[in-house]
């Protein structure tokens, strides 16, 4: 592997990482594609092709986990479709206004605000927001599980090819 393969993987692990927790870029397609760029500018091959279709599945997934998983928690916490649309704008203003921790806390006004408007029970609404907020920091969890491990072995195969 030469310098230009390290430095391009590690700026596309690098924006993985980010993207996994601003939602408007994919991280693990983004670490997945460092290791893919590895096997197939390296000479001999890094990882086994057993092992780049196993990163394939494991991305393809956990990017779909990415959009099921905040949905079903909060909706096991009660949040209705407006909530989940009150999160998704209040993340994107919180993105916008008070980054990196405003997509935390706008998804989560955002939900509790729109629960509020079209259901009006406080309890109800602070628990949906609550589910909102559980379901966005899980959902990053296995993003970022899954775009460090592929990191890892990226910068392994890369270091094992400096030496």
């Amino acid at each position: 592997m030469d310098w230009a393969i390290l430095i391009l993987g590690s700026i596309l692990v690098g924006i993985g990482i980010v993207g996994c927790i601003l939602p408007v870029i994919p991280g693990p397609p983004f670490a997945y594609a460092a290791i893919i760029l590895s096997y197939f500018l390296s000479r001999p091959r890094p990882y086994s092709l057993t092992f780049i279709i196993l990163m394939g599945v494991v991305t393809v997934v956990v990017t779909l986990l990415d959009y099921i998983v905040p949905s079903v928690v909060s909706r096991k916490y009660g949040a209705s479709k407006y909530g989940s649309w009150g999160a998704l704008i209040g993340m994107i203003a919180g993105m916008v206004l008070f980054p990196p921790f405003g997509i935390f806390i706008g998804a989560l006004l955002g939900a509790v605000l729109f629960e509020l408007i079209f259901r009006p029970d406080i309890k109800r609404s602070l628990k949906a927001g609550l589910g909102v907020l559980v379901g966005i920091v899980l959902g990053i969890f296995i993003k970022l599980t899954a775009t460090s491990i592929m990191g890892y072995y990226f910068i392994k195969s890369a270091l094992n090819s400096i030496r």
